[in-house]
C-alpha cells in the first residue's frame, strides 16, 4: 500500500484531504508543520507528500525546496496544495522542485488522478 504524507496546518483541509487518499486506498498520515514533517519523515517514508504552501513556520515552498535538496527525500514526488493560484505562485512551485500544484479547495478527483500518475511514475 502507498503511503502518503499530508502536511497541512489547517485541520479541516488536513481531514478533507486525508479523507480522499484513505478512500482511494492509499495509507495516510497527515502532519500540522513542516518542523513535523521533517520529524516523521524518516520513520514513515512516504511514496508521495501532499503539502499546504501557506502555514505558520517554515512555508509549503520553503519545506519542497529543502526536501528536493536533500538525497534521502529529492525523489518523493511533491504535490502543493494552496489557496494561492496564480501563475506565479504555480511558477514558484515549480522553482522549487514541486511535481504538481493544485488549487484549494482541492477537488477529489484532480486530487486522486494527480497522486496515482506520480506514485506510478
Amino acid at each position: 500500500m502507498s503511503k502518503v504524507l499530508v502536511v497541512d496546518d489547517s485541520l479541516t483541509d488536513r481531514r478533507v484531504t486525508t479523507t480522499y487518499l484513505e478512500q482511494a486506498g492509499l495509507s495516510v498520515l497527515d502532519v500540522e508543520s513542516a518542523e513535523e514533517a521533517l520529524e516523521k519523515l524518516s520513520q514513515y517514508q512516504p511514496n508521495l507528500i501532499v503539502l499546504d504552501v501557506v502555514m505558520g513556520g517554515k512555508s509549503g515552498f520553503e519545506l519542497c525546496r529543502t526536501l528536493k535538496a536533500d538525497l534521502e527525500t529529492k525523489k518523493i514526488p511533491v504535490i502543493l496544495c494552496s489557496s494561492k493560484s496564480t501563475e506565479a505562485d504555480k511558477m514558484w512551485g515549480d522553482v522549487v522542485g514541486a511535481d504538481a500544484y493544485l488549487a484549494k479547495p482541492v477537488d477529489r478527483d484532480e486530487l486522486i488522478n494527480k497522486v496515482q500518475q506520480l506514485i506510478a511514475s
